[in-house]
């Protein structure tokens, strides 16, 4: 006769403390497998060394060593689509109830309600819970239930809704997880190797929340920023603590961008065509040059503005780039090489070690001035000026631009005044 047992179904959740589907499947009076999935629906394309990978692989190994170390369990690791993934289990086991936690990109909402409609027709119950965020979908609408598209109401909203109630930490109820020892897979068998990038330790020191006003906009000051992105992105980290953390210190910029996160997720939820369309649908008019070759450029860091080209490079080596100089080098393609953002923003997924599709595509769709709360089009970054202001030392330019005294530098691309000019027009053109 088979086990009856209880799944909890890790996907941005990737840790074992303060997690709400993990927390009631435990406490569900079942015993408890942990299963993930490496979905090759979404990863069948990445390179054999994505670093992503080679991150969440590294995540589900420290689960792995403290379920079996300390509550004698395994993590039971899929490689193919959920479907057919669930469908292995249920034969495998007397499957009762699956526990997970939202998710609500466009994806994922479809496969999910793929997998629910599955379990319905097998008597196995679906439990879903909100943990990746403190509001979400309706949490915080305007009075007549529509969705805010500005961010300060929104953030307004946010902060007269929130209690401290809502960071009450999730635990873990006794050791429910089911005894079941299962090999735990090398890389290789996945189909993929340890990459060199690596992702950089977070810090969420009070010194760090309390300064990040004034060092986040500086791309030199290595420790300027939180590096929390991986960590939020893939769960390693509750939203709970991180808030938690921000609203016992003095300075609440940090918070405001933690609030900034949850509402483009909420954009994204309410309005799920923005990451292949314009939120603004006239923006859909512009008529993008879209030359490959400038592109390229672009994409290697070869433009001639060199704190455009030090982003690049570093994205391009590391798999981050700051956060400043990312809406330099967004502002750049659309509107210098008048480059559609969805060409960016496609880049940008393959690239960015903290990519998340909400935040990625609000930004890019901002950078354009196509998205909510854009930027206004005829607002169009000067990356000359934009070194005086953030990098007036050269300090971040050097790092990156190995060769910007050397005769095999490029030149600009294109002159500023130009390209400014010629964005205006065309803007101007399909707006007006």
């Amino acid at each position: 006769m088979k086990q009856k047992v209880a799944i909890h179904w890790f996907r941005r959740d990737l840790r074992l403390y303060d997690n709400t589907a993990l927390h009631h499947a435990l406490s569900s009076g079942l015993p408890v497998i942990p299963v993930f999935i490496f979905d090759t629906d979404i990863i069948s394309g990445l390179p054999e060394d994505d670093a992503r990978i080679s991150f969440i692989y590294s995540l589900l190994k420290n689960i792995q060593d403290t379920l079996e170390n300390t509550f004698s369990s395994s993590i039971h690791l899929y490689h193919t689509n959920p479907e057919t993934a669930f469908i292995q289990i249920c034969n495998d086991y007397d499957v009762q109830a699956v526990y997970t936690n939202h998710d609500y990109e466009p994806y994922a909402t479809e496969r999910d309600t793929c997998i629910g409609n599955f379990l319905k027709s097998k008597n196995i119950s679906w439990h879903t819970y909100k943990d990746q965020v403190i509001f979400e979908k309706e949490d915080i609408v305007k009075k007549d239930n529509s969705p805010y598209i500005v961010y300060t109401p929104y953030k307004n909203k946010w902060l007269e809704k929130f209690d401290s109630s809502l960071l009450v930490p999730f635990s873990i109820k006794g050791n429910n997880f089911a005894s079941i020892k299962k090999k735990f897979p090398t890389l290789t068998e996945i189909g993929f190797k340890v990459s060199d990038k690596t992702v950089t330790p977070y810090d969420l020191s009070s010194i760090r929340i309390n300064n990040y006003e004034e060092t986040r906009n500086f791309p030199a000051i290595a420790s300027g920023t939180s590096r929390l992105g991986p960590y939020l992105r893939f769960g390693v980290l509750s939203i709970r603590e991180v808030v938690q953390k921000a609203i016992e210190q003095p300075n609440k910029t940090f918070l405001s961008e933690l609030i900034w996160r949850e509402f483009f997720m909420q954009i994204l939820w309410h309005f799920p065509h923005t990451p292949h369309s314009a939120f603004k649908p006239k923006y859909d008019r512009i008529p993008w040059r879209n030359n490959e070759i400038e592109f390229e450029k672009w994409k290697k860091g070869l433009t001639g503005y060199p704190l455009v080209d030090a982003g690049m490079r570093q994205l391009q080596q590391t798999g981050y780039m700051h956060n400043r100089v990312r809406m330099v080098v967004a502002s750049f393609l659309c509107k210098h090489l008048l480059i559609d953002w969805r060409w960016g923003e496609a880049y940008f997924a393959e690239t960015l070690l903290d990519y998340e599709l909400a935040a990625n595509v609000g930004n890019w769709q901002w950078a354009s001035g196509s998205g909510v709360d854009a930027a206004p089009y005829f607002r169009i970054f000067n990356p000359t000026t934009q070194i005086t202001k953030f990098d007036k030392s050269h300090s971040y330019i050097k790092t990156w631009v190995k060769d910007l005294q050397e005769l095999s530098y490029p030149t600009p691309i294109v002159d500023h005044k130009t390209a400014r000019e010629r964005c205006l027009e065309t803007y101007k053109k399909a707006l007006l």
